[in-house]
């Protein structure tokens, strides 16, 4: 079977994690519990919360097709809003947060009594001691993405090409270029006002992936090298057992005896390292995420770069999920030399200017110790890409990922036509509110979606998902016979990270 066959290229799989935060008709964060109508947040399999209790989490299953995937996302929006509209909430549809309160107001994520989720909120609580809890509000799209026959090699190669040429996506698919000033209040930053309450970098993609988005001193100290399982593991599993001078003096409990976080290592545990791409594997109930991975292999890649798009319904559209289709099959098939410490701050550079300059003209980007045209750049990686994209046509017996390689050569020769200047250009016309430009968004989305149909088969199906989660979440606080403390010794233990 050659790379490109079309039956291999049809066993490619999909599915999409997607964040939302839950906003009053006004523009503000809902401060309100996650609704009990959609279940339990812990032991739901479609319907949970990110970081705190007003950020939802959307997550489908596996598909086979990119539109059977978009369907999907699409009921569980029809769901989730149809239980919202019983408080007059909505889905935020920006990557950057709706106006917030104060760090300390944000409502950590509750899963209830049980060890697992007790220890999420601790989680939880530990990410606002190290990074603040606004930083954590900011929401986005993975990808997880898969290919029959893939090697660990192989998924790390493609990992390698995907960092490299990371600046494509943000560039052609950023769509955060301005912000509510609430979410940096009492922060130092660069941005420039819109208008009071309202700020930009004019020339900006995605503020999210950029110095303002998931980033610490703590983490940038990490040069994580994506060359094979051992290296990758071996600097995971030091993050996650060296002690972090600043996170000792924060301390596992407070006086009180209230938890403050997991652990006061670098990282708390895995999920706590933020990178655009991930390998992953799922995982079996209590193992640690770096366990699996290195016993069992690379299952799948989650890609995590992906900004909400507020001119979208879901936040992504189908076009978007077939160039990266085509574009992680360049990066797969692409020679792919191993990675360098000077190669991972170069590209931590190329990422920091395309988030926040990526649309200024004649930007220059760093390539092999050279500097080179991001437009040029890009405008060949689009060519290169093109080939998958008429192979993909081939397997599928049509012809949308050539247009939305189209489409993306367009972006690529007209900024204007991108999502992050759209943004710029629409929010002008509410007065240079970002507040504004998003709340109409995601009033006119809400309304547009609860107008569509949804089968009466389909509620019962989702309502039935929601009490059947409330029933296992209180058997497993049943079940529970540890001391929570005795329990979260265990699960940071060392040897649960090693094969």
């Amino acid at each position: 079977m050659t790379a490109l066959d079309p039956q291999r290229l049809r066993g490619i799989r999909r599915g999409i994690e997607k964040e939302s935060l839950r906003a009053k008709p006004t523009g503000a964060l809902a401060l309100t519990p996650h609704p009990v109508a959609l279940g339990s947040a812990l032991t739901h399999p479609h319907i949970t919360t990110d970081y705190c209790e007003s950020q939802l989490e959307l997550i489908t299953g596996v598909h086979a097709g990119v539109q059977d995937c978009l369907d999907e996302l699409k009921q569980l929006h029809q769901v989730t809003l149809q239980v919202l509209d019983q408080s007059d909430e909505m889905m935020w549809v920006s990557s950057m947060p709706c106006g917030l309160p104060t760090d300390e107001t944000i409502p950590l994520g509750r899963y209830g009594s049980s060890n697992i989720g007790r220890a999420k909120s601790v989680y939880r609580m530990g990410l606002g001691h190290r990074y603040g809890r606004r930083m954590q509000t900011i929401s986005g799209i993975h990808y997880n993405w898969s290919l029959p026959d893939v090697s660990n090699a192989q998924y790390f190669g493609l990992i390698r090409n995907f960092r490299r040429h990371l600046f494509l996506l943000l560039y052609l698919y950023g769509a955060s270029p301005a912000l509510c000033s609430s979410f940096v209040e009492g922060r130092t930053h660069s941005l420039a006002p819109l208008r009071q309450g309202s700020l930009h970098l004019p020339y900006a993609t995605s503020l999210r992936m950029g110095r303002l988005g998931y980033k610490s001193d703590a983490q940038a100290s990490l040069a994580v090298s994506y060359n094979d399982m051992q290296g990758y593991g071996a600097s995971l599993e030091d993050a996650l057992t060296r002690p972090y001078p600043a996170y000792e003096k924060i301390g596992i409990q407070n006086i009180g005896g209230e938890y403050n976080q997991l652990a006061t290592t670098l990282l708390q545990i895995e999920n706590e390292f933020y990178g655009s791409i991930r390998p992953k594997r799922v995982i079996k109930s209590g193992e640690r995420p770096l366990h699996a991975l290195r016993e069992r292999g690379v299952e799948y890649i989650e890609v995590r770069c992906m900004d909400l798009d507020p001119f979208e319904p879901l936040g992504i559209a189908a076009p978007t999920l077939r160039f990266l289709d085509a574009f992680l099959l360049h990066c797969l098939h692409s020679d792919s030399p191993a990675d360098t410490p000077d190669e991972i701050s170069a590209l931590a550079r190329n990422q920091h200017k395309v988030a926040e300059r990526g649309r200024e003209p004649g930007l220059m980007l760093e390539r092999g110790g050279d500097e080179v045209c991001l437009k040029d750049w890009g405008l060949a990686l689009v060519q290169d890409i093109r080939p998958y994209a008429k192979a993909l046509d081939a397997a599928h017996g049509v012809n949308d990922y050539s247009a939305a390689v189209d489409q993306a050569q367009a972006r690529m020769e007209d900024a204007s036509l991108t999502p992050s200047a759209r943004v710029l250009a629409v929010t002008a016309q509410h007065e240079n509110s970002f507040v504004q430009f998003v709340r109409a968004q995601s009033i006119g989305i809400r309304q547009a979606l609860l107008s569509q149909p949804l089968s009466d088969e389909v509620k019962q199906q989702y309502a039935q998902q929601a009490a059947d989660s409330i029933v296992e979440q209180k058997r497993i606080e049943a079940a529970d016979t540890l001391p929570f403390e005795v329990f979260r010794q265990q699960y940071v233990s060392h040897a649960r990270l090693v094969p």
